[in-house]
């Protein structure tokens, strides 16, 4: 499978700011779908010290061909400042799904 899709991963400091770049990512056919999880609990390394926050996470599905033009506009909107970005190659799906994706990252598409 050539992994024409993936999910991509974005935590986000508050589910405001979550919905504010699942609105762009979708209004500008960067996303088909974008989940968003809140009251999710972090723990990770920053400045040699470890930190705790609370996070909102954001689950993306789009096409991996679409995956640097997502990256530039998250970084754009995101208020961190290396912002989490990451993406998971889709090896498989319910192809109607894949297929409505598709039809949502077109130019235009009305569904």
């Amino acid at each position: 499978m050539d992994n024409k899709y993936c999910a991509v991963l974005v935590t986000t400091e508050s589910a405001e700011s979550a919905k504010g770049i699942a609105l762009r990512l979708l209004r500008g056919r960067l996303a088909a779908c974008v989940n968003i999880v809140p009251k999710l609990s972090s723990l990770y390394w920053w400045h040699d010290e470890i930190e705790e926050c609370q996070e909102t996470l954001l689950i993306i599905k789009t096409q991996t061909e679409k995956f640097q033009e997502l990256v530039s506009e998250v970084k754009k909107l995101h208020s961190y400042e290396v912002p989490e970005i990451l993406a998971i190659p889709v090896a498989g799906g319910n192809p109607d799904y894949l297929e409505w994706i598709d039809g949502c990252l077109s130019a235009g598409s009305s569904e």
